[in-house]
């Protein structure tokens, strides 16, 4: 197998955001996904002497967008050239170049290139990032482990359609979404499917990795399509539970994922 081009390392941010840095072994330069805190983002260039190229935002919520003032001064303090890449759907501070669906972006001299999949539901314009070559995907708050994010601005048939995007993507592709939510996540994942071994096993794994203080992230599609109950409405047993839940029958996968998204969001 050929050694991965890219690395992706964690920046920690506010209580439980993730900033990703994109690096290749073929230059210093990196780019940051969705760098909300401008601060933890210069100390992480200056302690591992890097510089910054990119910056890839995927919505514009203020823990996502809220660093990009602060790192383009910091830029251009540096003579760095810097281009900030986000949804053409959004107001994103300072964007040079509005991505819509299917769109193709290179980044750091990598052979292969990031493609723009878009993901109304948790934003209006919400967009991802994907490398097929080496099988990341960059999901802001679109798919989390065990979970999805809130409908803000769109519909349960945005966001629904929205997952199953991102579900027909190869197993093996990894996942790096925007917060650490993996614990809360799994809570809700058992009230659904209180059997499913695949769930308890998984809950108690990612226990003994947060009592570490280690991330859970990244997740892969093919754990998520085992323990995340948004993309497994179409199972008898998340759709007798959302049933249950509503008091209603006859739920269809839409249904089902409607049904869900409202009791998460009071559970």
């Amino acid at each position: 197998m050929a050694q991965s081009q890219i690395k992706v390392s964690a920046i920690k941010a506010f209580s439980d955001n993730y900033i990703w840095s994109i690096s290749s072994s073929k230059t210093n330069e990196i780019s940051l996904v969705d760098p909300g805190d401008a601060n933890v983002c210069i100390d992480y260039i200056e302690n591992n002497h890097c510089q910054l190229r990119n910056i890839l935002i995927t919505h514009h919520h203020a823990d996502h967008t809220g660093g990009i003032k602060k790192l383009s001064q910091y830029c251009q303090d540096k003579g760095w050239p810097l281009t900030i890449y986000g949804p053409a759907g959004e107001a994103i501070p300072a964007c040079d170049i509005a991505l819509k669906d299917k769109a193709q972006i290179d980044l750091l001299g990598l052979e292969t290139r990031f493609r723009i999949i878009s993901l109304p539901g948790h934003t209006c314009g919400h967009i991802a990032y994907y490398n097929e070559g080496e099988d990341i995907l960059f999901c802001g708050d679109t798919l989390f482990s065990a979970g999805c994010g809130r409908l803000f601005e769109g519909t349960p048939k945005q966001m629904y359609t929205s997952l199953q995007r991102l579900t027909a993507l190869p197993e093996r592709t990894k996942v790096y979404c925007a917060h650490e939510y993996t614990q809360a996540n799994l809570n809700f994942a058992l009230a659904v499917e209180p059997e499913n071994e695949e769930i308890i096993h998984y809950y108690n794994q990612v226990s003994q990795l947060r009592q570490k203080g280690s991330a859970s992230i990244p997740t892969s599609i093919a754990q998520e399509k085992i323990i995340n109950p948004f993309l497994r409405c179409h199972i008898d047993q998340v759709q007798q539970s959302a049933a249950e839940y509503s008091n209603q029958s006859n739920l269809n996968e839409l249904d089902t994922f409607t049904v869900l998204r409202g009791w998460k969001d009071t559970f």
